[in-house]
């Protein structure tokens, strides 16, 4: 299996994969690693908001994470932004889609079940495809992304339909908080597809992370207190951790390089693939039960990813025939 570097200072990925005399696109393996990763942050989250408030949990995950981001641009000797609009895209995304969302989603999530906040993160694929409409050109809505939108996020919503529990009005704003969230997730996403494709992968993350932690760190110190007065446990160092290096690191430098090499709305259905992984993780390691719902909404997410890709994985394979 080689390797290869993109003349723009892309991350070194495969090209491809060879499996059985069959080509595998490398976009499929990052998809798949991207969508397992944030598949298990959920419940991380969940963990470290036992001990620490939102604001500085998120803030510290991202302090930790911008220090490797940097130490991996300087590594690598990547190109820093040349002009005044990527950088300002990169201000823009790093306080809509860090800052605001990354605050609004932790929380929210003390106030609703982790299951209930997947959900709502699914409708990121649905924000996006009216953001690309008017942004992208190229990624018209179809009848065909609709309906398998559509599939999708009822088969989330079928797997999750036990845990929702919406009740009280801190409920009701935990669930509006992450709304909300999501829709600056798949604004910056769609701004990154149109705007940043010049920008190398690890500096557009880590000028994000610089810029998002900022406020995060701001207001934790200003309403949360002392944060070194909080219960820093081996759960919480755990978790904050796994978050920082996985969760943002590792996740957000794939991200960038899947974006620059897929439509912006197929990337956002990774959002519809973590709630299941979730599930599975929580059947592993808390011994859950496999209930129907909780298969016929996978095998609904599963249908609805691929009536998405269909189109392009159809123009893919006839571009391919017509070479051979």
């Amino acid at each position: 299996m080689g390797a290869a570097q993109g003349g723009d200072g892309d991350i070194v990925v495969p090209q491809f994969v060879q499996v059985k005399g069959l080509a595998m696109d490398a976009r499929i393996i990052v998809f798949a690693i991207l969508s397992l990763i944030w598949g298990s942050t959920w419940i991380f989250i969940k963990l470290g908001l036992r001990d620490l408030p939102p604001a500085t949990f998120a803030g510290a995950r991202f302090l930790i994470a911008t220090v490797l981001l940097w130490l991996i641009v300087i590594w690598r000797r990547a190109r820093l932004p040349q002009r005044r609009g990527e950088w300002g895209l990169i201000l823009l995304t790093g306080l809509f889609g860090i800052a605001l969302n990354y605050g609004l989603l932790f929380w929210g999530e003390q106030h609703i079940s982790s299951g209930l906040a997947a959900v709502i993160q699914a409708i990121i694929p649905a924000f996006g495809l009216l953001i690309a409409h008017f942004q992208l050109p190229d990624e018209k809505i179809t009848l065909v992304k609709l309906t398998g939108l559509s599939i999708g996020i009822g088969g989330v919503a079928l797997i999750f339909s036990n845990q929702i529990r919406v009740e009280g009005k801190m409920a009701l704003a935990g669930s509006a908080a992450i709304l909300f969230g999501a829709f600056f997730v798949a604004f910056c996403n769609v701004m990154a597809r149109a705007h940043g494709s010049n920008i190398d992968p690890a500096t557009f993350a880590a000028g994000q992370t610089s810029v998002g932690l900022v406020p995060l760190l701001a207001y934790g110190a200003a309403y949360e207190g002392n944060p070194f007065s909080f219960h820093w446990s081996p759960l919480a160092l755990g978790s904050l951790l796994y978050l920082a290096l996985f969760g943002s690191t590792l996740a957000f430098i794939m991200l960038y390089w899947l974006i620059k090499r897929m439509e912006a709305t197929k990337v956002m259905l990774i959002s519809l693939i973590t709630p299941g992984i979730a599930v599975t993780i929580g059947m592993l390691t808390l011994n859950e039960k496999l209930t129907w719902r909780i298969a016929a909404g996978g095998a609904a997410i599963l249908v609805g990813v691929a009536l998405t890709l269909a189109e392009k994985l159809k123009m893919n394979f006839a571009s391919a025939a017509s070479r051979a």
